[in-house]
């Protein structure tokens, strides 16, 4: 295996009078997933807000090519996707202006590749549609046309499958693996087993307090 990309060394956080992360540990390299399993409210969602820079830990550290990742905290936001249980996408936006916004945001992307990645998520039929008349499950296939466009060695998916059918899971598999294939890393929190071989899957289980 290669060298640690990211590595969290020890992170403690606290979320009022409770200790959510209790000494969190892991290192994660290139062409690795590293699967977050817990029971609810054991601090994968905190964790990976926490990873991401969202949520500083009070005390620990956490490392991006062996550099501390509070040294240039807009750089490595940079280099990563986050994810959460909610796209972050605008109401009256439509899926397609959604996604040219997000991406936009990072990057040149032409017409031509926004259309392609909503076709590969099977979202063109309703890409002008606003994202507030899109079900859960639309709304997360807008967010998997955005992982194939951000071209950013790190994602970070916080219960990627969620709200899925079979083929939107088998999907969300296939693009970790592509990311993975081109050296990528995905740092995924999520109750159910990921569709992936299992030699990319490194598994990181975090216990209720």
């Amino acid at each position: 295996m290669s060298d640690p990309c990211l590595q969290a060394e020890n992170l403690h956080l606290w979320r009022g009078e409770r200790h959510v992360l209790r000494g969190v540990s892991f290192a994660l390299s290139r062409g690795v997933c590293l699967h977050v399993a817990g029971a609810n409210g054991a601090g994968k969602t905190s964790l990976l807000r926490t990873a991401c820079g969202l949520l500083p830990a009070e005390s620990g550290r956490l490392s991006w090519d062996g550099r501390d990742v509070q040294e240039d905290l807009a750089g490595f936001q940079g280099a990563l996707i986050y994810i959460g249980h909610e796209p972050p996408l605008k109401a009256d936006l439509s899926a397609l202006e959604n996604l040219r916004y997000w991406i936009g945001m990072r990057r040149r992307v032409s017409p031509a590749a926004l259309a392609s990645a909503l076709q590969r998520v099977s979202a063109a039929a309703w890409s002008e549609r606003p994202a507030r008349t899109l079900s859960a499950g639309q709304k997360r296939r807008v967010a998997l046309a955005a992982l194939s466009l951000a071209l950013v060695p790190l994602w970070l998916l916080d219960e990627p499958t969620t709200n899925l059918d079979g083929e939107g899971q088998q999907l969300v598999g296939a693009l970790i693996e592509e990311q993975l294939a081109r050296g990528g890393m995905v740092l995924a929190a999520t109750h159910q087993e990921l569709p992936l071989a299992p030699a990319r899957v490194r598994r990181l289980e975090l216990r209720l307090a």
